[in-house]
């Protein structure tokens, strides 16, 4: 489908987008993400609602002083309360002093909310629309008039939905955006509306969808197929209850998909970027599956597919990861084949033998090892070094000869960890203790204390997150744990793993790998660590 009208993105991440639950924003934030959308491509950002709350009548004010290149700020509120009170309405007056060229504005369109929930006849309500949107437009103000609930209004009552939004349409509201504020609605619906809509009125027209069906982007999408020229979501899909339909998702639709043009240009590779940033300022974790931006959306495991992908990624990508500022990822896994391993070497810089039988038998080792527990889609830091040993290129760094792990309790219940190593480096065998906060903390302190005067430049090396998933449902105490360890060196992060039914085992061997990884990184490797010689007294 193609079409010669522009659309217009309406983005209400920072109004819409914070009803929804865990989601805070500080004046600050949303200043940050107000520039971060600007230079996106965004047309038109709804900062918030000016007459609910003091933060936002600041936003309105700080927004001002950004040199925004491309979008316009909109201002969020509702008709006025009572249709012989405008001029006094509290509401419309704080949308005039926030001062920004565009307001939106939402009106009763559902007889159902009319009645029971302002208590107003028809006439009162179309009244109420009109002169609410008039004020507006007399004061210098370019109108979007949200139609609340239209959808469900609609089937509910075409002529009192279709009369209320006309209403705007006379005042001069320049886009009339139908809600489906419930989100309830079907794409056959939104279309089949969207359409008739269009056919009578004269202005343009918008979709407001919610995702309570799992259809917000598919009636968003529906709406703009049917010819709404306007569209509004948020970044992420972030919002009330479900959330609202995702700009994240829509955006690329329209222009990879639908072929159609935005009212203003859209740089879709750094669709992901955006993505992300938004997550990282609302403090929410990014979903890895999410479509076009997600980690996992190009992500390939199964042996067959990876095989196919490096013939031709269009077998199973549908868009190239480029276009949106994603990446092609290939995961080690019991699922891998030879593919695999070709791949992820490539990646990782390391020449493979030309004969097959070497990644047939080291795709055997993996899925030997993944049947014992260990996990390297998300380890693969330990991948790299159980690769490099299979090729015999992994020097040996250092050697523990013995641990030992004291935990103990004294009468006011506080806990006191401490380990106990000896770690040989070339000949030379250190032995030595810390403490911690816990065993695993005493731990790396203590590997640390030992081989840093051997290899200072782990110094720098730290854990940044530490996960345990207990294998096995029914062994209890004794079932096998795998713990995965995040280390960071402040320059770059890398994951490992370790595997036992002992938790400090597993948690040694991934600690273990971490600092292995650290110094084969650097080039001054000695040794290898054969994670199978580590005897533990716990």
């Amino acid at each position: 489908m193609s079409s010669s009208k522009k659309i217009e993105i309406f983005d209400t991440t920072l109004r819409d987008g914070t009803q929804g639950e865990g989601v805070n924003l500080s004046i600050a934030d949303k200043l940050m993400i107000t520039e971060k959308l600007d230079e996106f491509g965004i047309d038109i950002i709804e900062g918030g609602w000016p007459g609910s709350n003091p933060k936002d009548e600041e936003y309105f004010e700080k927004v001002k002083s950004l040199n925004l290149r491309n979008a316009q700020i909109s201002a969020f509120g509702s008709t006025a309360r009572f249709p012989d009170q405008i001029e006094s309405d509290n509401n419309l007056n704080k949308l005039i002093a926030a001062d920004t060229p565009y307001v939106s504005i939402f009106g009763k369109t559902w007889r159902f909310h009319s009645m029971e929930s302002l208590g107003l006849t028809d006439d009162e309500n179309e009244e109420l629309i009109f002169k609410s949107v008039k004020f507006l437009i007399d004061h210098g103000r370019k109108v979007i008039f949200d139609a609340e609930h239209f959808f469900d209004g609609y089937k509910d009552d075409t002529e009192f939905a279709l009369r209320m939004i006309l209403a705007a349409e006379k005042a001069g509201a320049e886009t009339l955006v139908l809600c489906d504020t419930n989100g309830g609605s079907l794409p056959s619906e939104i279309s089949e509306i969207t359409k008739d809509v269009i056919s009578k009125v004269f202005v343009n027209v918008g979709v407001h969808c919610h995702n309570d069906s799992a259809f917000g982007v598919a009636n968003s999408i529906a709406g703009i197929q049917a010819g709404a020229i306007h569209v509004q979501g948020t970044i992420n899909g972030v919002g009330e209850r479900c959330g609202n339909a995702n700009l994240v998702d829509i955006i690329p639709n329209i222009v990879l998909k639908l072929k159609m043009e935005t009212k203003s240009e859209i740089n879709l590779t750094h669709l992901a970027s955006v993505s992300h940033y938004v997550s990282e300022m609302m403090n929410l974790i990014p979903n890895s599956r999410a479509p076009f931006v997600g980690k996992s959306a190009f992500a390939h495991k199964g042996g067959i597919h990876v095989s196919s992908v490096l013939k031709n990624s269009a077998m199973y990508e549908h868009i190239e990861p480029s276009v949106v500022g994603n990446k092609q990822r290939v995961i080690v896994s019991d699922l891998s084949g030879q593919s695999n391993i070709r791949y992820k070497a490539k990646e990782l810089g390391i020449e493979l033998p030309e004969t097959k039988e070497f990644s047939k038998t080291f795709v055997q080792n993996i899925k030997s090892l993944e049947y014992a527990g260990f996990q390297f889609d998300g380890a693969e830091a330990s991948f790299e070094l159980l690769l490099r040993e299979e090729l015999g290129n992994l020097s040996q760094h250092f050697e523990i000869n013995y641990a030992k792990i004291n935990v103990m309790f004294d009468d006011d219940g506080d806990e006191y960890s401490e380990a106990v190593l000896k770690v040989e480096v070339d000949g030379v065998e250190e032995h030595t203790a810390a403490d911690g906060q816990g065993p695993v903390n005493a731990l790396d302190n203590a590997l640390r204390k030992a081989i840093t005067r051997f290899y200072p430049e782990i110094s720098d090396v730290h854990l940044i997150d530490y996960k345990v998933r207990v294998l096995g449902d029914s062994d209890g105490t004794s079932a096998k744990v795998r713990v995965l360890i995040e280390s960071s060196d402040g320059k770059s992060t890398w994951s490992t793993v370790g595997v036992s039914e002992n938790i400090i085992k597993a948690s040694l061997q991934a600690i273990i790998d971490s600092i292995n990884y650290k110094l084969m990184k650097l080039a001054d490797s000695k040794g290898s660590v054969n994670r199978e010689k580590i005897p533990i007294n716990a």
